[in-house]
């Protein structure tokens, strides 16, 4: 895998680039549709690639690894040929659901017991174990195993676990690097930087993360229920120490101002559940700002989601329509919502790519970024 940084912006630290892979080409700034399970929820592969143009998508270790398993993803041939996407994967460790699932986990040095939330069989997920599970995925870009710590966080806690998590690394790195992939083309292994929101611990992290010299690097454990500005204070004080030759990922973010905001610290990656899930409870996101889908007002409202953003969803269904879908409990609702908030977000880093280009980035993200979160 590599890198081409192509542009910086002169008002900001956004960047704009391409991450070379074995599935193709990814233009940073990018945002990332998950597809936990193998699948974004209520969009299909066909959609993904020609109406939204999305570049990767993510998969998850933890569900992917109980079900349908490894038997299973092998046989098919990864991941790649079981769902059918040819285009890039991005694979998160399992390290965000050993946060999640506290209620029936245990960590030890060794790694982390927890229960199935499907059967409630027991299983041991270690660093070793991590790289084997994903390089039988198959995935492009792996994630090296972490624990993500929770807000608000003891200081002495947040320690312990960043030890743990650099620990961990140095034995994902050591497998990582004595093994293969399954499938005939060539993986990468991001690390994660830790650290909660204290600032000497994220310092340290990303300090160490970088002598690592790895292919990309992570920035976890944040949009995790701390505010807004102390999630942009970490972020810019990891990217001035991560180097600038290599992609940085910000894990689980965020809404649309959240993504323009770290674009403009020099973040090139994203990620988040949030515009199909709130696309599944009638949430659309727009150009002009936020519509609740549901409400009356848009009854008799015959024009298109939001011509601006482009794809069929966006601007083949009027706003009528779509509420009229979702009071009616048709599924055909769900889906039209999610390929279009999905369409929107790919629409909006593609926008701040373009100012990138041209200089202007900082500028038009200062208007754009109060204009998004408004409600309609």
């Amino acid at each position: 895998m590599t890198f081409d940084l192509q542009a910086r912006d002169p008002g900001s630290k956004a960047r704009a680039g391409a991450l070379h892979t074995a599935h193709g080409t990814i233009e940073t700034p990018i945002f990332m549709p998950v597809g936990t399970v193998g699948t974004v929820k209520a969009v299909n592969q066909l959609t993904l690639a020609t109406d939204i143009d999305a570049h990767i998508i993510l998969g998850n270790t933890y569900h992917l690894y109980l079900r349908p398993g490894l038997e299973v993803l092998q046989l098919a041939g990864g991941l790649h040929k079981f769902n059918g996407w040819d285009r890039p994967i991005l694979t998160d460790s399992g390290g965000y659901q050993v946060f999640s699932l506290s209620n029936t986990r245990k960590i030890k040095e060794d790694g982390v017991t927890f229960r199935s939330h499907i059967d409630g069989s027991s299983h041991l997920f270690t660093p070793e174990g991590v790289m084997d599970i994903q390089r039988t995925i198959g995935a492009d870009i792996i994630m090296a195993f972490d624990e993500c710590t929770p807000w608000p966080c003891e200081y002495g806690y947040a320690a312990t676990s960043l030890d743990l998590t650099h620990r961990w690394l140095k034995r994902c790195q050591a497998r990582f690097d004595s093994t293969e992939g399954h499938y005939g083309y060539a993986q990468s292994l991001f690390p994660i930087v830790q650290g909660s929101t204290f600032k000497d611990l994220r310092v340290r992290s990303a300090e160490f993360v970088a002598e690592q010299h790895r292919e990309g690097n992570a920035i976890g454990g944040l949009s995790v229920g701390e505010p807004a500005e102390l999630m942009y204070e970490m972020t810019e004080l990891v990217c001035d120490i991560l180097p600038p030759d290599k992609p940085r990922y910000l894990m689980g973010v965020g809404t649309p101002a959240n993504l323009l905001e770290n674009i403009a610290l020099g973040v090139d990656m994203f990620d988040c559940v949030l515009p199909t899930r709130n696309a599944r409870n009638g949430m659309l996101f727009t150009s002009e700002g936020i519509a609740n889908i549901t409400n009356k007002k848009w009854a008799t409202d015959f024009e298109p989601i939001d011509p601006v953003v482009g794809g069929h969803a966006s601007t083949f269904y009027s706003r009528a329509y779509v509420r009229h879908l979702f009071q009616s409990n048709e599924l055909l609702g769900a889906q039209i919502a999610s390929a279009h908030n999905l369409a929107f977000y790919l629409w909006l880093v593609r926008q701040a790519r373009a100012h990138i280009f041209a200089g202007t980035f900082a500028g038009w993200k200062a208007g754009m970024a109060e204009k998004l979160m408004r409600r309609l």
